[in-house]
């Protein structure tokens, strides 16, 4: 209890100036005080690593922040906030309280991010590349500016708390404003409460309960997860909902925060707005502005990391690298040769029952094309599938973002809105509430889901095919047919989707359970001491490569190679010629290798030493 409370104190510091700043602004709405809130932390760590400071320069910068922001707004703070969001914000409180015993042992890309974390918390004389495992390596084009790992280091740094156990419990507390953005994006689209909240239980079946052991919430805080549960969703709400220039400033700064915490996830973000847009031509005005918003910070970030993009293997692969990822993604692709392959159509139902009934369904949304809403949920639907679905473009993607980022693309596809309005069009009478729930139930023990690595069964190829051409054939019938607008019922809709995501809810909650309790390999409580007490901070530790990542992780020090699978393949890290010299250095003692990278301490046999100069 005290630790989460500890929690609770450092979290809301650090969102502090966000709130601060969204109310000089009249916003407020949990999706522009997060907003706000990355863009104070932009700042604080801009100032650090310009200056080559510590965190504590970060800490001050923060503070005159929110300072000169309640000072500034400080007639926006006189009016009482709206209580509209409570109940989702207690809901979101609940569900972090039980989603605390989810979080298992930090493993696999967390150890990644945590000794990221742990550098920015400990190590002075701050730069960019100071966070990075190697020494001599260069930046990671995923993380070139560390804005995710400079929050959590801020609360690190409030709480008093070790950043193992903030990257470890963090989710918790970042549950609540996850659920807000969600509920606030739905009620953006649909413009209604009922809608909104509809969104959110598609949203929590889809990506908490449908995969069990708390789905994507337990890692809230790998910059992956956090970036599509949180910003993505708040993106969905300020596009539609920000109004002003308020608004339009506050939806560039996220998609800036998008673009600089996982870049391509802000392209693919783009995708679904931009089929909206131009299915919305008429309305130009209205939406030229925010999409000229959400474009020129995603542009300028992608043209600032594109030199270290350059660099990478992965971007715009040769022939043995494409047949590396073949290998690699192999039962995700349907691949007729090099240079002609596609998503496995089965992968676009893989994330269990609600997607899988959506996309039977989708034609349904046909009748509603004409609305702001469905040419959202059924526009982008449909440009996601396309690019994922037509060869030539796939390829292309492929080529641009790299094999591993392309295949992702697909979770950008708006299924959750298509879900809630699907419901709200099909749900006419309440004797579909309880069909809703016998049908949810046969679904679910159908196809359950597959959220395992690589692609076992997935969903069914037919939905993925039904969607995008019936879907397709309905958009275009709705657009110039004659219209016949059936009224939406969002509250029976909700209802719907509530007895429809029965099973898969009870289904999650029969699996509420760590999936990682405990690291299968983690360093001895001694070695973790030594490595803190006895080895400066900043020093190169030579060891074997499992140890080397999780000693990066536990101690502010850089290491010689990590598993290759954990390291940015770029020509300035290396990746593979590392592991070949510390494999080389566990067989045979060689001091050449610890004098090539500078190491001055070394691990074997789980023993810390000190290399001779």
């Amino acid at each position: 209890m005290i630790e989460y409370l500890r929690l609770a104190f450092g979290t809301a510091v650090v969102l502090l100036p966000g709130v601060a700043v969204a109310r000089a602004l009249g916003q407020r709405s949990a999706s522009a005080t997060l907003a706000w809130a990355l863009a104070c932390v932009f700042v604080a760590w801009a100032a650090v690593f310009t200056l080559h400071r510590s965190i504590h320069l970060a800490v001050v910068v923060l503070a005159v922040l929110g300072v000169a922001a309640l000072v500034a707004g400080r007639r926006q703070l006189r009016g009482i906030a709206s209580l509209s969001r409570a109940p989702v914000w207690l809901l979101g409180v609940v569900l972090g309280w039980f989603l605390w015993h989810t979080e298992g042992a930090v493993t696999g890309d967390g150890l990644f991010h945590e000794a990221r974390v742990r550098k920015l918390v400990e190590l002075t004389n701050l730069h960019l590349r100071s966070v990075d495992e190697f020494k001599d390596g260069g930046l990671h084009p995923g993380y070139a500016f560390p804005l995710w790992h400079g929050f959590l280091a801020l609360v690190s740094w409030f709480s008093g708390l070790d950043p193992e156990r903030v990257v470890r419990h963090e989710p918790s507390l970042l549950t609540p404003l996850a659920c807000l953005v969600v509920y606030e994006a739905g009620v953006a689209v649909f413009r209604s409460k009922w809608a909104g909240a509809g969104v959110l239980v598609a949203q929590l079946a889809l990506v908490v309960f449908g995969p069990g052991h708390g789905g994507a919430y337990p890692v809230l805080t790998l910059p992956a997860t956090s970036s599509k549960q949180l910003m993505v969703p708040a993106a969905i709400a300020l596009f539609f909902g920000g109004e002003g220039w308020p608004g339009r400033a506050a939806l560039a700064v996220l998609f800036g925060a998008l673009a600089l915490t996982h870049p391509t996830y802000a392209l693919f973000l783009l995708f679904p707005l931009l089929a909206f847009a131009v299915i919305r031509a008429v309305e130009w005005r209205v939406w030229a502005p925010r999409i000229g918003a959400a474009l020129v910070p995603t542009g300028l970030v992608l043209l600032w990391i594109k030199p270290i993009v350059d660099e990478t293997l992965s971007h715009d692969p040769g022939s043995t690298e494409r047949v590396n990822g073949f290998v690699q993604y192999g039962p995700q692709l349907v691949v007729t040769n090099a240079h002609h392959f596609r998503l496995a159509a089965a992968a676009l139902g893989r994330s269990g029952a609600l997607t899988v009934a959506t996309l039977f369904l989708l034609p349904v949304l046909g009748l509603a094309a004409r609305r702001r809403w469905g040419a959202f949920a059924l526009g982008g639907t449909l440009l996601v599938f396309a690019l994922m679905e037509v060869p030539w473009l796939f390829v292309h993607l492929s080529d641009t973002v790299s094999l591993s980022q392309s295949r992702r693309a697909a979770g950008f596809a708006p299924i959750p809105f298509a879900a809630v309005g699907i419901a709200a069009l099909v749900a006419r009478r309440a004797f579909v509430l309880p069909l809703a729930l016998v049908a949810g139930i046969v679904v679910q023990r159908r196809w359950p889901g597959d959220f395992q690595y690589g692609l076992t069964h997935g969903g069914p190829a037919l939905a993925t095919w039904i969607a995008l051409f019936g879907g397709a054939a309905a958009l275009v019938v709705g657009l110039i047919a004659r219209r016949w607008e059936p009224r939406e019922h969002f509250v029976l809709g909700l209802g719907a989707v509530l007895c429809f995501s029965a099973a898969t809810l009870a289904h999650g909650a029969w699996h509420w359970n760590p999936l990682n309790p405990t690291d299968q390999v983690p360093l001895s409580p001694r070695l973790v001491h030594n490595l803190r007490t006895r080895v400066p901070k900043g020093a190169i530790v030579l060891a074997p490569l499992k140890e080397s990542y999780r000693i990066a992780a536990a101690a502010p020090v850089y290491v010689v190679g990590s598993p290759v699978v954990h390291v940015a393949n770029t020509r300035a890290n290396d990746p593979y010629g590392r592991a070949r010299a510390v494999r080389h250095w566990v067989l045979t003692n060689d001091p050449r290798v610890a004098q090539r990278y500078g190491a001055t301490w070394a691990i074997r046999a789980g023993r810390l030493y000190r290399l001779p100069r």
